[in-house]
């Protein structure tokens, strides 16, 4: 028997010995009356050694996280979702009965606890158990480092292991609920409705990318996780709703890596009588209010690299980006035959960008001016017609917004659509059908709008100094583990790789 099996066996033996005297080891019947939060300051006034008005006795209940035993008393730390505490258990104050329990209690046993406070003779605040309480027994040990997970493939696998014992992993994700909260009440504030449009939808419109396909019995009829919000939303925008966001999750059946999971959380918004020199304005005010209201600070540090989120932020069209940052020269860039000898066929000018420019974009930049064939949904430029009003917002050499003045002509987004789906044809894994009843919503009328799609998840790994997506994502897309001959569970995540297929607003 392997050492992992032996101690699960006198999990269970302990559990086994809590029954026979009578010990509900899941039960259900604790009510604690105080956070571990609460007591911490009413330690302040406790002199060394002394206690507290006996007065006054405290329940607590959480996880052990650390024990140590000596004889006829222990201490132990006990943990709950707002802090930890020290329990001090001494067997003429608890009581044989309830001591003789306590011996079988093991790191990570969940139990409740009531008592008064006091202090050690080194000045930590504890509580003087006086009764302990059972309420579910632990029959797995916590991993040996109860300070946090080192193993990167476990931390992600098994996330409420690494929440019990990663206190930064659970900052983290304190944070992304105070941050999609913040968001919410931004948008608010400046008169935006929230909406909620279909997770299935017949065609999947948006962005370009492959769909997970399912069916419905009842309708008899295929149905495909969205890809993307947009059309729905610019669909708000023709019923009369002139301010609308959804957040929410997208889903591309593609690969992963450390910027890409199969289903995203994105924030898209739209608002009438704007453009996308607006959008630029909002995003450049939302995203340093929120570094300063969750970090206090609009100067963070990513991965090492220090980043000024402090407005205003750089602005460059793609072409001047090439010359400022890629270092082309600027008659270069302004002949289409040396760009594309340069990149190579496709979308040549983008596929330039990339290659020579995206990576170096640390401080917020918005690049814009996108050529028309890569922004099937962007307005056509009045003054350039081979370029759409349109921007992508770029932060430590990641793409993190994409906005653009919307494209409201129907007879324009069919021409648009009708490109796009020929050229998407030969691609049997992208759904490529023209959405009759979005270009009929435009042939009623849609009013001018920009509207913009922002990465949650990337958004917070920023936010959080998180250098994969996995890091900021509860439950992130594994491949699944194999049992080795050993009986121990090996991964299969080796090799991973992302795609970005995009167009429209929506990125991971």
């Amino acid at each position: 028997m392997n050492q992992e099996n032996q101690v699960l066996k006198q999990r269970r033996e302990k559990a086994e010995a809590l029954a026979a005297l009578g010990v509900n080891i899941f039960s259900n019947s604790f009510k604690p009356a105080n956070r571990v939060k609460e007591l911490l300051p009413k330690g302040e006034h406790l002199a060394e050694e002394t206690f507290e008005e006996t007065r006054f006795t405290y329940s607590i209940a959480g996880r052990i996280m650390s024990m140590r035993k000596f004889g006829k008393a222990a201490f132990c730390h006990l943990a709950d979702s707002s802090g930890q505490i020290q329990i001090y258990i001494k067997q003429d104050v608890a009581g044989e009965e309830q001591f003789t329990a306590f011996k079988k209690w093991d790191i990570g046993d969940i139990v409740g606890i009531e008592g008064k406070l006091f202090k050690t003779q080194t000045g930590e605040l504890s509580v003087m158990a006086d009764k302990l309480v059972m309420i579910t027994k632990s029959l797995r040990p916590l991993p040996e480092k109860w300070h946090g997970l080192t193993n990167v493939e476990t931390r992600y696998r098994q996330r409420y292991v690494d929440l019990i014992v990663t206190p930064e992993s659970r900052d983290i994700f304190r944070k992304r609920v105070e941050i999609i909260r913040l968001i919410r009440e931004f948008l608010g504030n400046r008169g935006f409705m929230e909406v909620e449009t279909p997770m299935m939808q017949p065609i999947p419109g948006g962005a370009t990318a492959k769909p997970f396909k399912t069916h419905h019995n009842a309708l008899g009829m295929d149905l495909y996780l969205r890809i993307a919000p947009e059309l729905y939303l610019k669909r708000l925008l023709v019923g009369g709703f002139e301010r609308v966001f959804e957040i929410n999750r997208n889903f591309r059946n593609e690969g992963l890596s450390t910027r890409h999971n199969p289903e995203f959380t994105m924030l898209e918004f739209y608002q009438a009588y704007a453009t996308y020199h607006d959008m630029m304005d909002i995003t450049e005010e939302l995203i340093s209010w929120l570094s300063q209201e969750v970090n206090d600070t609009m100067e963070i540090e990513y991965q090492g690299i220090r980043v000024d989120l402090t407005p205003p932020w750089s602005r460059l069209t793609m072409n001047e980006a090439l010359v400022k940052i890629g270092g082309l020269e600027a008659e270069i860039v302004a002949d289409d035959d040396k760009v594309l000898a340069l990149a190579g066929p496709g979308k040549a000018r983008t596929a330039l960008f990339e290659l020579l420019v995206e990576e170096k974009l640390i401080n917020p930049t918005f690049i814009t001016s996108y050529p028309i064939e890569v922004s099937p949904l962007a307005r056509r430029n009045e003054q350039d017609p081979t370029i759409t009003d349109r921007f992508e917002l770029f932060i430590t050499g990641r793409e993190i917004a994409n906005a653009f003045s919307e494209l409201s002509d129907p007879i324009d987004q069919r021409r648009r659509l009708e490109q796009q789906i020929a050229e998407k044809g030969d691609d049997e894994e992208i759904h490529a059908e023209m959405d009759e009843d979005f270009v009929r919503a435009l042939e009623y009328g849609m009013p001018a709008a920009a509207g913009q799609g922002i990465g949650i998840d990337r958004l917070i790994m920023l936010l959080t100094n998180s250098p994969s997506i996995r890091d900021v994502i509860l439950f992130p897309h594994m491949k699944p583990e194999t049992e080795s001959e050993d009986g121990k569970q090996k991964t299969g995540n080796k090799k991973e790789k992302g795609q970005d297929g995009s167009c429209g607003k929506c990125k991971k």
